[in-house]
């Protein structure tokens, strides 16, 4: 299900539940909106920009590429970077190189119109370690990973947390705020469904220090989604880009550390 519609979806019955009068809405009726999804990182790049399409509700769960696009991004360094169409829909940087403390515009021109987006790269913040917490529960187990960091005084830090066991993403994303633990150490467990895991298996973490922006974002996305993972995009009410693009730009800082359980 398009997220998109999973939104419109959940209105309708909300609708139909509180009144008598059934509502009829034709789901097939919304117009493709053009979705962005672009990221700058404090690592080394290339970095991409993927463009595409999204489709009405009964169709198949496949975004159509956009391409032929202008893509470009600046910073307030004045580098800019024109970035080339590799695959149809991906577009990638040359000589941009992400650094904590820049702030990043994003300029798309597809299809006659012209979107715009910024983000700030926020500090790095370090992730101290990835330890594990065991419970029982009925005789049913379950190991989490626990994400230790000190969060530095000064409120406005974002965190984003995504975990892979074995290479396998877990459904997400994690999110942090320090809104109520600013400057504090904060050890935080991830909860998701880890009955499956034995001894040996690896838990990755990979930490994304975010700006406000993108935080408000994926909170959103979760909430929408349920921790459905299957695509992030279309479902983006508090988007950063401008025009009526759905999606995100986000320039954030990337660590990963990982833990083998036993």
């Amino acid at each position: 299900m398009k997220l998109n519609q999973i939104v419109l979806f959940i209105f309708v019955i909300a609708a139909v539940c509180s009144c008598e009068k059934v509502i009829s809405v034709d789901l097939n009726s919304a117009a493709p909106q053009l979705v962005i999804e672009g990221e700058i990182t404090n690592t080394a790049g290339p970095y991409q920009v993927k463009l595409s399409k999204t489709v009405n509700f009964s169709n198949s769960n496949v975004f159509p590429a956009v391409s032929g696009a202008a893509v470009k991004i600046t910073d307030n360094t004045g580098a800019a970077d024109v970035l080339t169409e590799t695959s149809p829909g991906i577009y990638i940087t040359h000589t941009l190189a992400g650094k904590p403390g820049n702030t990043y515009s994003l300029s798309v021109t597809a299809e006659g119109k012209l979107y715009n987006a910024t983000s700030t790269m926020p500090a790095l913040v370090p992730l101290d370690s990835v330890t594990l917490e065991r419970t029982s529960f009925f005789n049913n187990k379950r190991t989490y990973a626990v994400v230790n960091f000190q969060d530095p005084p000064g409120l406005g830090n974002y965190y984003r947390f995504t975990e892979y066991i074995n290479g396998i993403v877990v459904p997400g994303p994690f999110l942090i705020e320090d809104r109520l633990s600013d400057g504090k150490y904060v050890s935080r467990t991830l909860f998701s469904d880890t009955s499956n895991v034995v001894n040996g298996d690896k838990i990755s973490i990979r930490m994304n220090c975010i700006d406000e922006n993108n935080y408000s974002y994926f909170r959103t996305y979760r909430i929408v989604t349920s921790n459905d993972n299957r695509s992030a995009s279309p479902a983006n009410p508090n988007t950063n880009i401008s025009n009526g693009a759905l999606g995100y730009f986000s320039a954030h800082t990337v660590q990963t550390k990982q833990v083998t359980v036993h």
